[in-house]
């Protein structure tokens, strides 16, 4: 498990923490069953304070994504990755909403938001 937190973004560290968990996790990287680091040993490496390093878990496992044992670890949970692509379709689609009331709230024809979204996917903003 790679995870690189920043201290200056504008996102919450345990929410970066999150971010990278799911991304390893739905891009195979992480393997169901597969154990995570200790919270204190997450802390340690990124040196991060344990209470961050828990809610990053404890939302993840809120989630069904990760699995968390008592007195054994966190581990990745089995994932039906048919529903999982469901609601992760679910979630754009309220966050495409938002941003369309964005760009017509600026004035911008559904067109236009529709081109701008083209370019910023083909510069590379999104990978």
């Amino acid at each position: 498990m790679k995870i690189k937190v920043s201290q200056t973004s504008q996102t919450p560290i345990y929410e970066q923490i999150e971010q990278q968990i799911r991304q390893q996790i739905f891009s195979g990287e992480l393997k169901a069953g597969e154990q995570l680091l200790s919270i204190r040993a997450l802390a340690r490496e990124l040196r991060i304070g344990i209470i961050t390093a828990k809610r990053a878990y404890d939302d993840l496992c809120n989630e069904n994504i990760l699995v968390s044992r008592q007195g054994k670890g966190v581990y990745v949970a089995e994932l039906d990755r048919e529903l999982l692509r469901e609601k992760r379709c679910s979630d754009f689609r309220k966050q495409a909403q938002q941003l369309i009331t964005a760009g017509r709230e600026a004035g911008l024809t559904l067109e236009e938001i529709h081109e701008i979204l083209e370019e910023e996917g083909k510069s590379g903003a999104f990978l």
